[in-house]
């Protein structure tokens, strides 16, 4: 929704009229508008408004279709879908434009009404009881926090912040309000105070189950999966029925590595929630992670069937890297994929699949264009400043010298647990991983998100501008504190371990932070996974990741982040001396025994030959990689930018020829 002083005079006239029951006062000012701003979504809004007061349903309906069409996320469009659909007792369309509305703006009272009193419990029982909640929440709400929450949902943050903390200061106790200031944290990332307001709220009221539900989710986004769980294991325990309570138990058992309950329970509830295609998707992921791909594979077509434009859906089949869309896929996503009546994340989704199945067959030049139009979706979505990044990772070169180490020799925890698999994503981690979590002293986890955690909290909270606290504190830092922070890495990555005395942190952009690893965790091991820049920078390119990674969206962008890293691991080998171990993936790949010897070497670890048959090893994997690093090593992919070198000059440019030219050759 946009500020009142940005809608139309004669639109903010026609409201009053509207308010004051001058229907065809209204009307006609509207009429007038429209010619002259055709299409100001509030206009048209109010008219087709106008248009149900006066009876005119049928134009009402194709204006509405129309508006829908051009600003498909408005909610209040459809829900006065539904109020027009109800007038002319299309009852079945009128409840699905209802779920939109409240899908897009769950503040949306008069369609949780309307919903409430179009299903039954027998034939909607899941609809009924959640509209029976929302109701009652919504009707209990503070009219300010009920602004709060349109706000939001309308998404004007800042104003919705504002007045949340204002009601706040009047009511320092008030459950929701605390709830709705949490949310707006985690909109903005500041998960630390989000997570100690649903912990007082859920103090103040125990039996809050809404307070509780969302702070399992902060919990959860803030790596705190133990915690996590526990709040869903009690979220299930008091309301064993709610199916919301029994999907979000099953994610924590994801989370925590509990694969098959958590299927078993997706596949229990995917009959009865409101939005099936999420969880055949949720159920997909779960299958993929432990080996079971067939399965996988149906669970995102019932997904896709559920939702035709379901964009995710489709990148997750092509995600699989073995998969191969039949033509009928590749029909649908060719229909959906420059829709504008679809959110920009299936499209981000569909131009990603679509790359992918071009390039499977061949079509390098409309493979590159998917590719390159749904990164630029991507980009335009974030917000990446690559200039600021590459300036935050000069900081380590100047505040973590050598003198810096030599000062703190004894800091930190002894433990020799952790093998850090560090570099850039789609350089071959993944394999490096496998192959070491084949050795039965070793266990493998996942991409691990806590020295990234540590290293937010030693910044403190900043706005972007703002001169950074870290890495400069790490010369002030007492020993104290990281001798806590070493024995709390341990003590929080310890759920994702087996009973091995070792165990692999694969996070790809620890390589920002090994000055802080080595202050904390002095006796880890490093492992640098490298790979040709072209061959990985592409790869990433060609990736979406679910989350993170934001320079992997241009080329330039990803180009100089390559530069960046080569540059600060040069940093890292200078004042670290013998702390890590670079390992290329073409040496892996031409001779694998080889370096699977130089790597359980530099861990001290004596050689397993099931190392070297990586593929057969059973465990879960996560990442985009999962299917490649079940199967023995081929030589096929090492080479997969070639064909698109025609469109790769901005990212050669942004490596720059030395990096390319002095990246060592391997093969026969």
């Amino acid at each position: 929704m946009r500020q009142a002083e940005s809608i139309p005079e004669l639109t903010r006239s026609a409201k009053e009229k509207l308010a004051a029951g001058e229907i065809s006062a209204a009307s006609a000012l509207l009429s007038r508008q429209l010619t002259e701003t055709p299409q100001d979504r509030e206009t048209r809004y109010y008219y087709c408004v106008c248009l149900r007061y006066l009876k005119k349903l049928d134009a009402a309906k194709i204006a509405l279709e129309n508006l829908n069409v051009d600003f498909p996320r408005y909610a209040r469009g459809h829900q006065e879908m539904g109020y027009t659909l109800m007038a002319l007792n299309q009852t079945q369309h009128a409840i699905s434009a209802f779920r939109t509305a409240v899908t897009l703006n769950d503040a949306l009272l008069g369609s949780w009404r309307a919903l409430a009193e179009l299903t039954n419990p027998e034939a909607y029982p899941v609809i009924q009881q959640e509209a029976a909640q929302q109701i009652e929440n919504l009707e209990a709400l503070p009219k300010a926090l009920l602004q709060v929450r349109d706000l939001i949902n309308e998404g004007r943050l800042a104003g919705a912040e504002q007045l949340c903390r204002l009601f706040l200061r009047r009511n320092p106790k008030h459950v929701e309000g605390m709830r709705l200031l949490a949310y707006l944290g985690v909109q903005t990332e500041v998960l630390d105070d989000a997570e100690i307001l649903l912990e007082n709220a859920v103090a103040f009221e125990p039996e809050n189950l809404l307070a509780r539900y969302d702070y399992m989710g902060v919990l959860y986004k803030r790596q705190k999966y133990e915690q996590a769980f526990q709040e869903a294991k009690f979220l299930l325990n008091q309301d064993p029925n709610n199916v919301r309570h029994q999907t979000a138990y099953a994610n924590q058992c994801v989370a925590i590595g509990r694969f098959e309950e958590a299927i078993k329970i997706y596949e229990q509830v995917t009959p009865i929630v409101p939005d099936p295609a999420q969880v055949h998707l949720l159920r997909g992921h779960a299958l993929k992670t432990i080996d079971k791909s067939e399965l996988a594979i149906a669970a995102y077509k019932e997904a896709y069937r559920a939702r035709s434009s379901f964009g995710d859906a489709f990148w997750s089949l092509a995600n699989l890297k073995t998969y191969r869309f039949e033509a009928s896929e590749v029909e649908q996503m060719l229909n959906f994929v420059d829709s504008e009546s679809i959110p920009s994340i299936d499209q981000i989704h569909l131009n990603f699949a679509l790359g992918k199945h071009f390039e499977d067959h061949q079509d390098f030049e409309q493979s590159f264009q998917f590719y390159k139009t749904g990164n630029a979706v991507k980009q335009a979505a974030i917000g990446f400043d690559s200039a600021l990044l590459s300036k935050r990772l000069k900081l380590q070169h100047e505040v973590c010298d050598a003198k810096l180490f030599s000062d703190r020799e004894k800091s930190g925890v002894a433990a020799s647990d952790p093998i850090f698999v560090v570099g850039l994503p789609r350089a071959g981690s993944t394999l490096l991983e496998q192959i070491l979590a084949s050795h039965p002293l070793v266990d493998g986890t996942q991409e691990l998100p806590n020295i990234a955690a540590f290293a937010f909290e030693l910044d403190g909270r900043r706005r972007l501008q703002d001169d950074p606290q870290y890495p400069a504190c790490l010369s002030s830092i007492s020993d104290e504190a990281l001798r806590d922070m070493g024995q709390k890495y341990l003590d929080d990555t310890r759920i994702h371990r087996g009973n091995a005395p070792f165990f692999i942190d694969k996070m790809p952009n620890n390589f920002r932070h090994i000055g802080l690893i080595k202050l904390i965790l002095p006796n880890a091991k490093i492992i640098d996974a490298r790979r040709h820049p072209l061959a990985c920078c592409f790869s990433g390119f060609k990736q979406l990741f679910a989350s993170g990674q934001e320079f992997s969206y241009g080329l330039e962008d990803i180009g100089h982040y390559y530069q960046d890293y080569i540059d600060l691991m040069t940093h890292w080998n200078s004042v670290l001396p013998d702390f890590i171990l670079t390992v290329h993936h073409e040496a892996v790949v031409f001779d694998l025994e080889t370096q699977v010897r130089r790597m359980l070497d530099f861990c001290g670890l004596p050689f397993d030959a099931a190392c070297l048959n990586f593929h057969r090893t059973e465990r879960s994997v996560r990442t985009p990689s999962s299917e490649q690093v079940r199967q023995p090593i081929y030589q096929s992919g090492l080479n997969a930018y070639q064909p698109f070198e025609p469109w790769l000059a901005p990212l050669k440019t942004a490596i720059g020829d030395t990096i390319l030219s002095e990246y060592p050759k391997f093969g026969p």
